[in-house]
């Protein structure tokens, strides 16, 4: 199975598990959902990657020792060829919450030879609760923009934002732009919807690690949205420190627009 396939298989595997899981145990006890969520999704993946990408390390938000330089399989990810950078569960809180959606598996590979400064040539972002998996091996069509939009040139923009650590001078970039935002879970849902055209684009601020964007810049990227760091630069992965603290996914027609609007509010 080629590495597209491959991701996008394991993150739906990843994510009936993880249903499966919910209907099971019900949303009674938050804490013990979410320990278990990370566990079961965790323990699957790591098998299956065992199982058939034997000789490629891996980066996981569950294994401590991946984070430094060694995976258990003792390859180093650091002078490895090929790295998978996986968050098994992203989206603790919105997975634990009853009738909540907006929770994701990534799966991400990482290539050394890849030809972008980001390295990843393939990736899956499952979204469980929503019954879709988005994958770079058959990546969404670019998100159309809305007739009235694409005829008047006149519309306010959606920008995904984190329900519960939005960026502190978000409120006042979204007023300077004209922009409406939308609370929203886990970063894989996030930059989904705008892949999906859902949202315009995702602004992130103030810490995340490689795992939480990997595989949604991935299929963004794929999809041929922009995705860098806020200050523009280029977003990096399978660092020897795993913290990439910021972000911005978004039409690539708006990236000069959003990328001007943060250098005047997020300094």
């Amino acid at each position: 199975m080629i590495d597209g396939a491959f991701a996008r298989w394991l993150a739906d595997r990843a994510g009936q598990a993880l249903l499966e899981l919910r209907a099971e145990m019900g949303f009674a006890d938050a804490a013990a959902l979410k320990s278990a969520g990370d566990k079961v999704s965790h323990d699957l993946i790591r098998s299956e990657l065992a199982k058939w990408r034997p000789g490629d390390a891996v980066l996981s938000e569950e294994d401590e020792g991946s984070r430094l330089v060694d995976t258990t399989g003792g390859v180093s990810r650091l002078t490895a060829d090929r790295v998978w950078i996986i968050d098994p569960l992203d989206g603790t809180r919105e997975f634990s919450e009853e009738g909540r959606a907006d929770w994701a598996v990534h799966v991400a590979l990482w290539a050394r030879n890849a030809p972008t400064p980001h390295g990843l040539v393939a990736g899956a972002v499952g979204l469980p609760a929503q019954h879709r998996v988005l994958g770079t091996d058959y990546p969404p069509a670019y998100p159309p923009m809305t007739v009235e939009a694409a005829t008047t040139g006149d519309r306010t923009l959606r920008l995904a934002a984190s329900r519960s650590r939005p960026p502190a001078f978000l409120t006042a970039l979204a007023e300077d732009v004209g922009a409406q935002l939308v609370p929203m879970g886990s970063a894989g849902a996030k930059i989904a919807a705008v892949v999906t055209g859902d949202v315009d684009a995702y602004i992130h601020a103030g810490g995340q690690y490689e795992w939480d964007s990997a595989a949604p810049i991935a299929v963004a990227t794929a999809t041929g949205l922009h995705a860098s760091r806020i200050d523009g630069s280029a977003l990096r992965y399978n660092e020897a420190d795993p913290r990439l603290p910021d972000l911005l996914v978004c039409r690539k027609d708006l990236a000069s627009r959003l990328l001007a609007a943060l250098q005047r509010h997020s300094g």
